[in-house]
């Protein structure tokens, strides 16, 4: 299997596929991260998320992440990380992580490196769709900068 393989699509993240081929012989650690559409953020009811990206741009600075987390924490770290784009609604999959590791501490490590990074970097965009017709674009990638909210 591949060491690092980063995906952005609108299709629903499949877990059983996700997780296989992860791991690696010499590996004991598979460490897992599940973000999904949670139904309030700042005191609002949240009915959907619509995420919008540039597929080539965002992949691309995903495997540029995961080689500084495996520059970190081990050259071979395997990865997998798949966001999704279009509208999900509330407890929707939008990311999924893993990082498999000899130990447990690396793929710690690594995998909260790729989501905080990513959330900075990635040039992916959130905007939340509102009880009542509202909806907001929130602060994350550069391009968003003058928002209020940061990015969840």
């Amino acid at each position: 299997m591949e060491q690092v393989v980063c995906r952005v699509s609108e299709a629903p993240i499949d877990l059983a596929r996700f997780v296989s081929g992860l791991g690696a012989p010499g590996h004991g650690a598979q460490n897992l991260f599940f973000g999904a559409v949670r139904e309030t953020n700042h005191g609002k009811r949240v009915l959907a998320v619509s995420y919008d990206a540039f597929a080539p741009l965002a992949e691309a600075t995903l495997r540029d992440i995961c080689g500084e987390a495996a520059g970190r924490w081990g050259e071979d770290l395997r990865f997998r990380v798949l966001h999704r784009t279009g509208r999900l609604g509330v407890g929707e999959l939008s990311v999924a992580i893993g990082v498999s590791s000899r130990h447990r501490e690396e793929s710690y490590q690594a995998s909260r490196y790729v989501i905080e990074e990513l959330k900075k970097r990635a040039p992916i965009w959130k905007k939340e769709h509102y009880e009542g017709g509202e909806t907001e674009w929130l602060k994350g990638h550069a391009l968003c900068q003058g928002h209020q909210h940061e990015r969840v």
